[in-house]
C-alpha cells in the first residue's frame, strides 16, 4: 500500500465541548491518539477545563487548542465567541482547497464546530452522536428547541456517526437526517483491559470498606440528572430490606453529590452505600462486584455496560436509547423502565440470591462484547474518512 508523505496527510479536527471523564471524551482522545499517522494529521479543539485536558496534552503528534468559550450552557455571546475561535483555528490550519475533515462530538461542539467548518468550506464534516441533548425528561419547549437546532445544522453534515441503532432511529424519527446519512460505529472499549484483570479482591474491598464476602452492587457514573444517582440510592434501600448484608458502591462525582449524600443520610444508608469518587481502577472494581446497576434516564450507549460485560458481570440497566443493545433482557442481565426503582431492586435481589444464574449471565455477556472493541472503532472511523474523502 502506498503511504503518502507526512506533508500529504489529511488533517482531521476533532472538536468536543469539554474533556470530562466520560465515554465520549475518552474515546475521542483514543481516536486522536491512534489514528494512522501516515495518513492522518490529528487536531483537537476543546474547552480548557476537564480532568482529561492534561492527558490530551501528552498525546504525541497531536495539535491541541483549548478555548474557554466552548461551554455546555447556552450563552449567545459566549457561543458566538466560541464559534469565531473555532473558525479562526480552522482557517489558520486549512489552506484553500486542501482536503480536511472536521469531526465533532457532543451537542454544543457539534453545533459550533459544524457551522464553523461550513463557513470556511471544509469538504468533509462528520458529527458523532453519543446521545442527544434532547430527551423525554425535558420541558417540551426545550426539547423542541434542541431538535430544531439539530435540524438546522444537519444539512451541513456530510455523515453522522451513531453509537447505537436507537440513536439512528431517533434521528430519522425527528426528521434530523435520512437513514442513509448515518452509520453505526460502537463506542469502543479496551476489552482486554476489562476482561484480563489481576486484582486482589479482598484488598480492594477492604480499601472500599466492604466485607470480603458481602454481596456488592456497583455503578460507574457521574452525579448528574442524566444518570439518576438518587434512583441508585433508592434501589439500595429496597435491596437492603431483602438482602441486609448487601453493599453498594458508586464510582463517580458531580453536581448532585450533595443531594445524594443527603438522601443516604435520610434513609440511614451510611453503612450500605460507599461513594468512592472518581478513580482509575474501574476494571478492578468491576471484577470485585457481583451485579452492575445503571439507573440512567437517557443515554447514547454507555460504554460502562460493555465494560461490565467484559468483566463477566450481569447488569441491571434502564431501557433507554442504546442500553438494550448491550444488555439483552434475561440473557446477560435485565432491562427495566427508567425511574422504576422497584423493578430494578427486584432484579438486583434476584441476582444476588441466585449467584449461579448471575455467573452464567456474566459469562454470556463476555461472549457478546466483541463489537465494542476500541481498535475496531478507530479502524471503522478511518475507513469512513477514506470513503468520504474519495
Amino acid at each position: 500500500m502506498y503511504d503518502p508523505p507526512m506533508s500529504k496527510r489529511t488533517k482531521v479536527f476533532h472538536i468536543i465541548t469539554k474533556l470530562e471523564l466520560g465515554g465520549a471524551q475518552q474515546n475521542t482522545l483514543y481516536t486522536v491518539g491512534h489514528l494512522d499517522r501516515s495518513r492522518f494529521e490529528p487536531y483537537l479543539i476543546a474547552n480548557d477545563e476537564g480532568i482529561l485536558v492534561e492527558e490530551a496534552r501528552k498525546i504525541p503528534d497531536l495539535k491541541t487548542y483549548f478555548i474557554p468559550e466552548m461551554i455546555r450552557e447556552i450563552n449567545p455571546l459566549t457561543d458566538f465567541k466560541g464559534y469565531q475561535r473555532i473558525k479562526a483555528i480552522l482557517r489558520e490550519n486549512i489552506k484553500p482547497g486542501e482536503k480536511a475533515i472536521v469531526h465533532t462530538h457532543s451537542s454544543k461542539a457539534g453545533i459550533l464546530g459544524r457551522w464553523a467548518a461550513k463557513a470556511i468550506g471544509v469538504p468533509v464534516i462528520i458529527h458523532s452522536i453519543h446521545g442527544y441533548a434532547f430527551h423525554d425528561f425535558q420541558h417540551p419547549f426545550v426539547r423542541q428547541a434542541y431538535i430544531t437546532l439539530e435540524k438546522i445544522t444537519a444539512p451541513m453534515t456530510t455523515k453522522f456517526i451513531a453509537v447505537s441503532q436507537k440513536n439512528i432511529e431517533t434521528g430519522v424519527k425527528e426528521g434530523i437526517f435520512a437513514r442513509e446519512r448515518a452509520v453505526l460505529i460502537r463506542s469502543g472499549i479496551d476489552i482486554a483491559r476489562f476482561r484480563d484483570v489481576t486484582v486482589d479482591k479482598a484488598a480492594l474491598r477492604r480499601d472500599l470498606g466492604v466485607p470480603v464476602d458481602a454481596p456488592l452492587v456497583g455503578t460507574v457514573a457521574n452525579f448528574k440528572p442524566q444518570k439518576a444517582p438518587l434512583d441508585f440510592i433508592r434501589v439500595a434501600e429496597l435491596v437492603r430490606k431483602e438482602v441486609p448484608e448487601a453493599k453498594f458502591v458508586y464510582y463517580g462525582d458531580g453536581e448532585l453529590r450533595g443531594e445524594v449524600e443527603s438522601l443516604i443520610k435520610k434513609l440511614k444508608l451510611e453503612d450500605t452505600v460507599i461513594l468512592a469518587g472518581w478513580r482509575r481502577d474501574v476494571p478492578e472494581i468491576l471484577h470485585c462486584i457481583d451485579v452492575f446497576l445503571l439507573t440512567s434516564l437517557w443515554e447514547g450507549l454507555p460504554r460502562v455496560l460493555p465494560q461490565a460485560m467484559s468483566a463477566g458481570k450481569p447488569s441491571v440497566a434502564t431501557a433507554v436509547d442504546g442500553s438494550p443493545e448491550a444488555v439483552k433482557d434475561g440473557e446477560n442481565g435485565y432491562i427495566c423502565e427508567p425511574r422504576d426503582v422497584v423493578a430494578m431492586a427486584e432484579k438486583v435481589v434476584y441476582l444476588l440470591k441466585n449467584p449461579e444464574i448471575a455467573r452464567r449471565m456474566g459469562e454470556k455477556g463476555r461472549t457478546m462484547v466483541d463489537e465494542w472493541d476500541i481498535d475496531l472503532m478507530v479502524r471503522q472511523q478511518e475507513e469512513l474518512y477514506d470513503a468520504l474523502l474519495r
